[in-house]
């Protein structure tokens, strides 16, 4: 794998190198992953602002087959947001973890583990809180019903039948579920199922999508109201449990704006000694646009008074 070095600074910088790793690991294991790919159009302002259109266009007047046409009017304006969520970490690395033939790989098995226990537990974490207060700012739709496999069904039309009033496309829409959800949706009174069996002692149960909606499982820790994130990511002392997520991807923009990835060799300051030391920063956000704001529901349990 290629990697740049600073000859100078003994400085190797891997976040290009590992862009297309991060991405399949994302692909795979991130749950809001879907998120990032909605609204591609969206644009920066500078290095941390995004501006979120809010177009606004009149509708049609009679034509009375004279010359010309009837003036419409047309507002082209947006909202910029500042991204929030600008986390960094370092770790000092004994020589003896390092394996001086391969750098790349050592800064590897650094990266994944980072990854796979912090990092992107953090993404979903903020990313699926953050749009729980986004639709609350916006009087979204937010359900705080118990949710059982006797009503189950029930709740999930109606909420689609609101979507479907609202105009959100019905292609492109996903449920994020909790365990405990996805069990309740295996379960639900009124679904029809088919079992696949592909040996004698094989039964594929799963269920993947509803009505042609995507379903996704996230952890139930994933899927909390509120985290406090001064020291890794955990739930806020009253944190509330989102159950379910309802979603045209459409209705958000999410994004990475920065990724830093950066191995400093031993000597290279008084910091590092005789050690390695592992920099990551991310810089990113996720934002609720407020026009398309009936592309989301999301039920959870009540807030205390």
């Amino acid at each position: 794998m290629d990697y740049r070095k600073d000859v100078n600074m003994a400085v190797y910088e891997y976040a290009e190198a590992f862009t297309n790793l991060l991405q399949q690991k994302y692909a795979k294991d991130l749950c809001s992953d879907a998120l990032t790919k909605s609204n591609p159009g969206v644009k920066f302002i500078n290095s941390k602002t995004i501006k979120l259109p809010r177009m606004t266009v009149s509708g049609y007047k009679d034509h009375t087959r004279t010359p010309g046409f009837n003036a419409g009017t047309m507002s082209n304006d947006y909202e910029a947001k500042v991204l929030a969520h600008d986390r960094d970490i370092e770790f000092w690395v004994d020589p003896m973890d390092i394996d001086e033939t391969n750098l790349t790989l050592s800064v590897a098995n650094i990266q994944n583990t980072f990854e796979t226990e912090q990092a992107i537990p953090e993404k979903d974490s903020y990313r699926f809180s953050k749009l729980y207060t986004e639709l609350n700012t916006f009087s979204g739709r937010i359900s705080t019903d118990t949710i059982t496999a006797a009503n189950f069904l029930e709740m999930f039309d109606t909420e689609m039948s609101y979507m479907d009033e609202a105009g959100v496309p019905e292609e492109g829409r996903m449920l994020y579920v909790t365990p405990t959800m996805k069990k309740i949706v295996k379960e639900a009174e009124g679904l029809q199922r088919v079992m696949s069996v592909t040996t004698p002692s094989t039964i594929n149960r799963n269920v993947h999508s509803l009505d042609d909606v995507t379903i996704k499982m996230v952890p139930a820790s994933r899927m909390k109201t509120k985290y406090n994130f001064t020291d890794g990511c955990v739930a806020a002392a009253d944190a509330k449990q989102i159950n379910f997520i309802l979603i045209h991807t459409s209705c958000v923009v999410c994004r990475d704006k920065y990724s830093y990835i950066k191995l400093f060799t031993p000597g290279t300051d008084s910091r590092t000694a005789d050690g390695y030391l592992y920099q990551n920063r991310n810089y990113g956000d996720l934002f609720l646009l407020e026009k398309k704001v009936e592309g989301c529901v999301i039920n959870a349990e009540a807030a205390e008074a």
